[in-house]
């Protein structure tokens, strides 16, 4: 799979970054991708902890949406950490910026600034 970052342009081909299940319109689950060089620079990561979340378990991330009459559910869910994730802080504050960005659009048609 490859991913490719709005940040600077920055691609990380990963063919170990597998779709685990999709059912579409329900769930989608994959694995996350490899944290790479290009990532760090793109994102002013220390080689130090570039070094600590590279070594860590693959992790996965699974959407799950949930008709809800007029609306829907939306549920993410980012599991694999180890006890004390080097990875875990950035997600933690990765996905509620990117879902919350998602809501705007899909209500206003525009992403919520980003800075």
């Amino acid at each position: 799979m490859t991913l490719k970052l709005d940040k600077d342009g920055v691609t990380i081909a990963d063919p170990a970054q597998v779709v685990l299940e999709s059912d579409p319109y329900r769930r989608l689950s994959y694995t996350w991708h490899t944290f790479t060089q290009e990532w760090a620079a793109a994102y002013d990561v220390s080689d130090g902890h570039l070094a600590k979340v590279a070594s860590e378990p693959r992790l996965k991330v699974t959407f799950d949406i949930e008709p809800l009459g007029d609306y829907v559910r939306l549920t993410v869910v980012h599991d694999g950490f180890g006890p004390g994730s080097a990875a875990l802080p950035g997600v933690t504050q990765g996905w509620p910026l990117l879902v919350s960005s998602l809501k705007s659009l899909l209500e206003t048609g525009d992403v919520l600034p980003v800075g």
